[in-house]
């Protein structure tokens, strides 16, 4: 009789749990109940464990959450990078900026290095980071962006869409300097800098120095205004010129050469 009261309230817990979009409560409640009687938990020490069983995994869902609503190309982690293989970058440097602060001082991080140098696996670390603060992150090449909006624009929805890209905390901008920006490209990735600039923070990569960004940026003035508001107060790192994943391939190929010939 026991039992079957006890898997009666729990099916109603369940029920009641489900209106109230408790799921972790309803996992959880009988395993949690058993412990208590195990420990001799008071009820409320029992309901405390409940309650905070729920927050621990609503906190983990919305993290979880972020990370999907950020769009990454893949998932890469700051604890993933091997520092020693790329000696330019300083570790401690990356897990300081990786606690967030920059973000709440609105300062502009830019990764400045040849293809190859990480600069893609250390924007997409940070903003691994970032969303595990539960902040609201955007990752985009330059050039999806430039489409996005351009699209946007016939659409007649320009506005509505430059407004959902500036409620981000952070935006993580990969590849600029990669493709050539028409002027209407470049007045849209001016739009959505200059409306960031002392207000939200953001993460750009690039492959070219300052000095040669007229190449994708033909209208001088333009990306003079640009790079003042991108370089205002940033931080700036450079990655580097030797590839990583050029020497990683090289030392695969080298062992799987010296396996070849150990085995003849």
């Amino acid at each position: 009789m026991n039992a079957e009261r006890t898997a009666l309230e729990a099916a109603t817990i369940r029920q009641q749990c489900k209106v109230l979009h408790l799921p972790s409560i309803a996992a959880q409640c009988t395993q949690l109940a058993e412990q208590a009687v195990r420990e001799r938990r008071t009820h409320l020490g029992y309901l405390e464990a409940l309650l905070q069983a729920e927050l621990e995994d609503r906190e983990q869902r919305l993290i979880e959450r972020r990370i999907h609503e950020a769009r990454l190309p893949r998932m890469k982690t700051l604890e993933e990078f091997d520092f020693a293989k790329c000696p330019k970058i300083s570790a401690q440097q990356i897990h300081e900026l990786a606690k967030g602060d920059y973000i709440a001082r609105a300062e502009p991080i830019i990764f400045i290095g040849d293809s190859g140098t990480g600069k893609t696996h250390l924007l997409t670390g940070l903003a691994v980071a970032a969303c595990r603060q539960k902040r609201r992150v955007r990752f985009t090449t330059a050039a999806a962006l430039i489409n996005e909006l351009v699209e946007a624009k016939h659409q007649l929805q320009l506005g509505r869409t430059l407004a959902r890209w500036a409620r981000y905390d952070l935006i993580a901008l990969d590849e600029v300097g990669y493709v050539p920006l028409a002027e209407v490209g470049a007045e849209f990735l001016f739009q959505v800098i200059a409306e960031r600039a002392e207000k939200a923070a953001v993460i750009v990569t690039t492959n070219l120095p300052f000095s040669e960004w007229t190449q994708v940026i033909p209208n001088a003035r333009l990306c003079k205004a640009l790079l003042d508001r991108i370089t205002d107060r940033a931080q700036i790192i450079e990655t580097g010129t030797e590839s990583y994943r050029f020497r990683r391939t090289a030392e695969r190929r080298k062992t799987r050469t010296s396996v070849t010939n150990e085995s003849t």
